[in-house]
């Protein structure tokens, strides 16, 4: 399997994981939702829903693929989902948090851009 490929795979299986995960949470009116668009090459985990009279929407997770590199642009799950992206096998140098400044990016472990 070609490296883009393999990297739509990992993407799509970790965040199908954590939505049927957070599916099974106790969240009356609350949905987690997934968009996995390999065209474009973005994957968002999100919520959507009411809580009472509050409308309650939020991303959890933004991934994008751009130039053979994951960039993580919004990831507010408890143990990072970059962890989870080495675990299946995407090394280091081809994650970039992009919601960290590009300032910061060099003091990490992963990529800068």
């Amino acid at each position: 399997m070609d490296k883009l490929k393999n990297y739509r795979y990992i993407i799509q299986k970790v965040l199908t994981e954590y939505q049927q995960w957070a599916a099974g949470e106790n969240q009356p009116g609350i949905e987690q939702c997934l968009s996995l668009d390999e065209t474009r090459d973005q994957y968002l985990w999100f919520h959507v829903g009411w809580q009472e009279k509050m409308r309650d929407f939020g991303v959890t997770v933004y991934l994008r693929i751009e130039q053979d590199k994951v960039w993580i642009e919004e990831d507010w799950t408890k143990q990072g989902i970059a962890n989870e992206l080495l675990e299946a096998g995407i090394p280091a140098e081809d994650i970039v948090l992009g919601f960290q400044h590009p300032s910061k990016r060099v003091l990490t472990e992963f990529a800068v851009a």
